[in-house]
């Protein structure tokens, strides 16, 4: 690949650059984005694999606990909920306090990731436009060349021409495939976030029908040791 590469830049013309430089561009965000997005997604899930008893019950304490030593995205949207339930247990004002984090963490997440796309279109064009340009030199030349060289001319005029749009799209389609990729992995993040607080909401919902129930059996058994006083 790299000798293919180097022989697009020799045999492309001056379009074969900037698509050159499109790749390099495009390979760095794509390289950046991969190691950050792994590193979230292992950090979540170690610290859902730490909490999972603790959500599951309902613990906010064990949970605040976690999120004051780890700073994984996970931990910090349930602890915005838990900071909000200490305020108001209303199940609507937990899940904003949730979305607002969940939000923030999100921009980070897809960060520079929509580039690729745009840099893949970028490369088809400017591939597109290289071989227009290169046909526009190349008809120019003929017209004006020796009859006896006008067949070779034409033919290597053409053949730098076609390497432009080549180099392109081999440019782009890897970039596509990228960004597929960091998509895909940003939704599984986003979607573990969300997950999670989703079980924290039905564990605080499970409290408050135990507690209810608590409450309502309490007060059923008082009349009755009345009436027997």
């Amino acid at each position: 690949m790299f000798d293919i590469i180097i022989g697009f830049l020799q045999d492309g013309g001056a379009f074969i650059f900037p698509i050159a430089l499109v790749l390099v561009i495009g390979l760095a965000i794509t390289i950046e984005r991969w190691l950050f997005l792994t590193k979230t997604l292992n950090a979540n899930k170690k610290a859902l694999l730490a909490i999972q008893p603790a959500l599951k019950s309902g613990q906010l304490h064990k949970i605040s606990e976690a999120a004051d030593k780890n700073n994984a995205p996970v931990l910090q949207v349930l602890q915005a909920g838990i900071n909000r339930v200490s305020q108001t247990r209303r199940r609507e004002d937990v899940e904003y306090a949730m979305e607002e984090t969940l939000m923030e963490h999100m921009l980070g997440l897809e960060k520079r990731t929509p580039f690729l796309a745009t840099l893949a279109n970028i490369a088809t064009l400017l591939g597109l436009l290289g071989t227009i340009m290169g046909l526009i030199a190349a008809f120019s030349a003929v017209a004006s060349a020796d009859p006896a060289e006008k067949a070779n001319l034409l033919s290597a005029s053409i053949s730098v021409a076609m390497n432009t749009t080549a180099f392109g799209l081999i440019t782009a389609i890897p970039l596509i495939l990228f960004h597929t990729g960091l998509q895909s992995k940003t939704m599984s993040i986003i979607d573990s976030l969300e997950m999670s607080g989703r079980k924290l909401l039905n564990a605080l919902a499970s409290q408050a029908t135990n507690q209810i129930t608590a409450d309502t059996n309490s007060a059923q058994q008082q009349p009755t040791a009345n009436n027997r006083g």
